[in-house]
C-alpha cells in the first residue's frame, strides 16, 4: 500500500480481555489503530449493533479498505495477519508451524459443554446449578466464566468455583508441558497465538494461594519473556492503568 496507512478502529472494553488480544497484535505489527472503548450498554445500541450484531467486542473497522468491519476476536486476529503481517512476522509461514499455532488458537477460544444436567430447582441456566458437569472448555470461557462467578453470581457456589480454579490449573499445566519442550507454543519462534494467551492471565491470577513461577516453571519463563518485551510491555501498561482506574487493580 503506498500511502500512510490509516489507524484502525478497535472497539473493545477498558477492563475486558479480549480486544486487548487484537491491540497485541496490531502493535506488534506496528499497525496504527485508535481503541475505543464501549460500556457493556452501548454494546447494545443500534448504532453498535450495525457494526457487530452479536453486541460484544472487540470488532475491527479499517478504512484503508473502505471501512471493512470484522468481529469476534479470532477474526480480527485473522484479519489482521492476513492483511498486514506480509512479511509473517507472527503468522507462521512453514506449514507444519501454521497448523501448530491454529491448534493453539482454538485451545485458547474454544468452548464445549458435554453434557448439563439441569438443578431440579433451578429455571435458568443462568442460575448454573451445581451439577453442570463433564465440561471441557479452553482459556478464554472458561477464564472467562471464572470471572463471572468470583465477581458477578449472586450467589457464591463453592463447587462451581473449585471446578473453574481447577480448569484454569489444568490448562495451564497443559502450556507449561509444551513449553517444556520449546521456547514458544508454536515452536522456537514467537507467533502470534503467544500473544492472544496473555490478557485471560488477568483472570487466572485471582486463583487463590498459588505460585505461579513456582508450580509451572517452562510457563513463568514464557510470561516473564513475553511481558519484557517493548509492544506488549506499552499494551499491557496501558490496560492495567485503565483497569485500575475502573475497578481497582
Amino acid at each position: 500500500m503506498s500511502s500512510p496507512l490509516k489507524p484502525l478502529t478497535l472497539w473493545g472494553h477498558k477492563t475486558g480481555p479480549n480486544s486487548w488480544k487484537v491491540a497485541l497484535i496490531l502493535s506488534e505489527l506496528n499497525v496504527p489503530y485508535e481503541h475505543k472503548f464501549l460500556e457493556l450498554a452501548e454494546m447494545k445500541e443500534e448504532a453498535y449493533e450495525s457494526l457487530n450484531p452479536n453486541g460484544r467486542v472487540p470488532t475491527v473497522e479499517d478504512p484503508n479498505f473502505g471501512g471493512r468491519v470484522v468481529w469476534e476476536s479470532g477474526a480480527c486476529i485473522d484479519y489482521v495477519l492476513e492483511t498486514y503481517d506480509k512479511e509473517h512476522k507472527l503468522l507462521p509461514k512453514d506449514e507444519t508451524t501454521k497448523w501448530t499455532a491454529r491448534s493453539w488458537r482454538d485451545f485458547q477460544m474454544s468452548g464445549k459443554f458435554d453434557r448439563y444436567v439441569p438443578s431440579p430447582k433451578s429455571t435458568s441456566l443462568l442460575a448454573f446449578p451445581t451439577d453442570l458437569i463433564y465440561i471441557r472448555i479452553g482459556q478464554g470461557p472458561y477464564f472467562g466464566q471464572y470471572s463471572f462467578f468470583i465477581n458477578y453470581h449472586p450467589e457464591k457456589l463453592p463447587s462451581v468455583i473449585s471446578r473453574y480454579e481447577n480448569e484454569i490449573l489444568r490448562i495451564v499445566g497443559v502450556m507449561d508441558k509444551q513449553l517444556s519442550k520449546t521456547t514458544y507454543l508454536a515452536g522456537e519462534a514467537m507467533t502470534y497465538v503467544d500473544l492472544m494467551w496473555l490478557p485471560y492471565f488477568i483472570v487466572a491470577f485471582r486463583v487463590p494461594d498459588v505460585k505461579w513461577e513456582e508450580r509451572f516453571p517452562s510457563w513463568g519463563r514464557w510470561w516473564r519473556g513475553l511481558q519484557g518485551r517493548e509492544k506488549v510491555e506499552g499494551v499491557w501498561g496501558e490496560w492495567m492503568g485503565l483497569r485500575r482506574s475502573v475497578i481497582g487493580r
